[in-house]
């Protein structure tokens, strides 16, 4: 069979046939113009065909070469087709584990069920931190040396958050060892060389000495009312600041006299209940006069669709002279459960009950919810009673 010359190629008309070059190679002339390069060749008993290619990006002499290639491969027992759609699948692969899908995806699996606040923070040091450096990048082609370089620019700004997002990174590639796509986690070892973060105990007022002076403060607090409302929630309910501001009408069961919430919203990740006393009942029916028809009862002051900011009550407690080493926000729960203890006798497995920390029964498992319910109701209106008597003490 004579070859094709170029000439022939670049002049042929198209009529819907096939100007051969031998060897099972052939442009497809077709009616639409086009003029595609087909190896035709039998594989395990099956005629197949091999695409090759488009004239004129693909020329005369590089359809021969690949059509080479294919006729090498298939002496070696290979099929040139399943080969060249292996090869496909892997680049498509590649294109697709890149960290920024990567970590996309492990999102949408690993923060369905935790808390709204730590999802929330999970995504501002991935957009922020990480992302920016990271997004286009094959995870296969990730070293350890470019993730500390990512993190030492953070660990610059703050140490605390490098070390996070060094959390983050480690949980994405497992997941990606996980789902069979790599096979080793270069974020694994490298908090090691991060600088170590210093432990601070959050400050809390824990005598009653102490306390005294903070509910005068607040009770003559001159600045917004939803603020005040949320400080004297804060001493009357100590639990997490998070979930104090983030309070939200639909949780609050009246007729049970309860705040009740779901796993999904708590940092435990567990449902939980809180006894409302009598006092917290007052404060709240205020309060939905003023926001009942937000979601939140503490909302933002701009955007009533979201929660109140998580530095109101820090300010206002610094507006008043508290300042940091006195009480943080989050002292509030080390002073209800030390004073709780200490001054009013009850046991530390009811405290930390009503704290929303893990305590186990005789039988190594975690109590449920509704543990202890009827004491822990008692409990909370015994404090808020005890607060009044010593917010009314003239000694």
């Amino acid at each position: 069979m004579q070859k094709l010359t170029a000439v022939q190629v670049e002049k042929a008309k198209p009529l819907g046939h096939k100007l051969y070059d031998g060897g099972g190679l052939y442009v497809l002339c077709h009616i639409n113009g086009g003029r595609y390069w087909r190896y035709d060749y039998r594989f395990a008993g099956k005629r197949k065909t091999l695409a090759l290619g488009t004239y004129p990006d693909v020329k005369l002499a590089d359809a021969r070469k690949s059509h080479q290639a294919a006729r090498e491969l298939l002496a070696k027992g290979c099929d040139p087709s399943s080969l060249k759609r292996q090869n496909r699948l892997l680049q498509t692969e590649v294109v697709h584990n890149t960290f920024g899908l990567l970590s996309t995806e492990w999102f949408e699996v690993h923060m369905s069920g935790k808390s709204e606040g730590h999802a929330i923070r999970q995504q501002r040091i991935l957009d922020k931190d990480l992302l920016p450096s990271l997004r286009h990048r094959p995870i296969e082609e990730i070293t350890a040396p470019e993730l500390l370089a990512v993190l030492r620019k953070v660990e610059a700004r703050t140490i605390d958050i490098a070390h996070r997002a060094n959390q983050i990174l480690k949980a994405v590639f497992n997941y990606a060892i996980d789902t069979g796509r790599l096979t080793h986690n270069p974020a694994l070892n490298l908090s090691r060389a991060l600088k170590k973060i210093e432990v601070k105990h959050f400050s809390a007022i824990t005598t009653p000495k102490e306390l005294r002076p903070l509910l005068l403060a607040i009770e003559e607090y001159k600045g917004r009312g939803v603020v005040k409302n949320a400080l004297k929630l804060s001493v009357l309910l100590f639990q997490r600041p998070g979930e104090i501001r983030s309070m939200r009408w639909s949780e609050i069961n009246w007729e049970k006299s309860r705040w009740e919430r779901m796993s999904f919203r708590q940092k435990a990740r567990r449902d939980h209940i809180t006894p409302l006393s009598t006092q917290v009942l007052a404060v709240l029916e205020e309060m939905q006069s003023f926001t009942g028809e937000s979601e939140f009862v503490f909302p933002n002051i701009r955007n009533w669709t979201e929660p109140m900011s998580d530095n109101s009550v820090r300010v206002a407690l610094r507006g008043m002279g508290f300042g940091k080493e006195a009480i943080t926000p989050h002292g509030f729960r080390a002073m209800a459960r030390t004073i709780l203890e200490e001054e009013l006798g009850y046991s530390d497995k009811l405290v930390e009950l009503q704290i929303a920390h893990k305590v186990y029964n005789p039988m190594g498992r975690a109590y449920d919810r509704t543990a202890f319910l009827p004491e822990r109701s008692a409990m909370m209106q015994r404090w808020a009673d005890y607060l009044d008597q010593l917010a009314d003490d003239e000694k």
